[in-house]
């Protein structure tokens, strides 16, 4: 199924009053701030380091910056609240007011870690537990307004489980399609979907969904992809995280054909050459 450039309807969501639209595919930074992140992390990275960093991704084209104090790899265990809000928070205060317009996501599946952020200048939450880990945290979202990243995963495992399907694309359309219809009956019409990849899923269900990609769209919110330097790329290409960022490229290359809205990525230039070439082409 291919989806016409020209007859896609744009998406936008409403970020503190203000509509963040999606007419064009846009980037989100990575920031690490868990000590066992698959790949690069910045847990003992100084602050003003961290601020540098930052400021460099929103200089090479970064729309927002995700910022993560667990880990969420393959059979991670999540820090204790406390821990992951006292490497959350500092950090956040410190980008708010360093950039007072740069949209700010933070990924957590905690609901007293949501409301603190947003309580400190966060704008969205990223969720990728589908709002499995802690249900208070729709009602979160619900309270203050804010976007909310909505990931495809299953009941009782972040990432420590594998989806028992035969038909991968099937299974996660039902669940958006369930999901979206409980957020909205609350309140929370904000929704970005994540189909997430690597997120309890086979390599091969990975594959699935680049595959039907497009039908994602039949769900009409804007579409985050997470791909950045995954296993599906450098398991498949026999590499490591280190030395998987062409292979990261080459699927965000035919994912953004396929009319993406949000890239998660670790590597924000070459993203953005990525959309410039791709910008070209129509």
């Amino acid at each position: 199924m291919y989806i016409d450039q020209k007859i896609y309807k744009a998406q936008s969501i409403n970020v503190k009053g203000s509509l963040f639209h999606f007419d064009e595919p846009k980037i989100m930074g990575i920031i690490n701030l868990s000590e066992d992140s698959f790949y690069e992390n910045n847990a003992e990275t100084p602050t003003k380091e961290i601020i540098d960093k930052i400021d460099a991704f929103i200089k090479n084209g970064a729309d927002i910056i995700d910022l993560g104090g667990a880990s969420t790899r393959p059979n991670s265990k999540l820090p204790s609240v406390k821990v992951e809000m006292s490497r959350i928070m500092p950090i956040l205060k410190s980008i708010r007011g360093k950039f007072p317009k740069t949209l700010i996501s933070v990924d957590t599946v905690r609901s007293k870690v949501a409301e603190e952020a947003l309580l400190n200048g966060a704008d969205i939450i990223n969720d990728v537990s589908g709002g499995y880990s802690d249900k208070r945290i729709m009602n979160v979202v619900q309270k203050y307004k804010c976007p909310y990243i909505l990931t495809h995963n299953i009941e009782n495992s972040i990432n420590s489980q594998k989806l028992e399907s035969q038909n991968t694309i099937k299974e996660v359309i039902r669940f958006f399609s369930k999901r979206i219809q409980e957020l909205q009956k609350i309140g929370v019409h904000d929704i970005i979907i994540d189909p997430g990849f690597g997120f309890s899923k086979t390599i091969q269900q990975d594959y699935e969904l680049i595959k039907n990609f497009e039908m994602l769209h039949l769900l009409n919110t804007p579409i985050l992809v997470g791909v950045s330097r995954k296993s599906l790329i450098y398991k498949n290409l026999e590499l490591k995280p280190e030395t998987s960022l062409n292979g990261t490229t080459a699927i965000h290359s035919f994912l953004i054909s396929r009319n993406a809205s949000l890239f998660r990525v670790h590597d924000i230039k070459e993203m953005q050459e990525v959309k410039m070439l791709w910008k070209a082409s129509f």
